[in-house]
């Protein structure tokens, strides 16, 4: 029986490396769920940062801290950007894409 369950929701687009045997069990148990290895690391993270009782415990004594971002999250491609806003090209769309 599977520790956890997967489910799909809105999701954003990051860079991650693994170690190669981890990526091979990952698509391994995304097969064993029946689902894309993204839910599955999605869910493992999810259930790791609300078991995990000294983070719990240090997001209680520092909710507020703001941490350096070392995950390498992709910007949506202009055109990605434009079907968001309704087909709207403005030019603040276009410049927040382009960053």
């Amino acid at each position: 029986m599977p520790l956890f369950s997967v489910k799909t929701s809105r999701k954003i687009d990051a860079n991650i490396r693994l170690e190669e045997s981890t990526a091979k069990m990952l698509d391994r148990y995304a097969h064993f769920h029946k689902g894309p290895a993204d839910d599955v690391v999605n869910e493992a993270l999810e259930y790791i940062f609300t078991k995990d009782k000294d983070f719990q415990q240090y997001l209680r004594s520092q909710p507020e801290e703001e941490v350096p971002s070392s995950l390498r999250i992709k910007k949506p491609a202009p055109s990605v950007v434009a079907a968001r806003n309704g087909g709207k090209n403005s030019s603040a769309s276009n410049g927040a894409a382009a960053k």
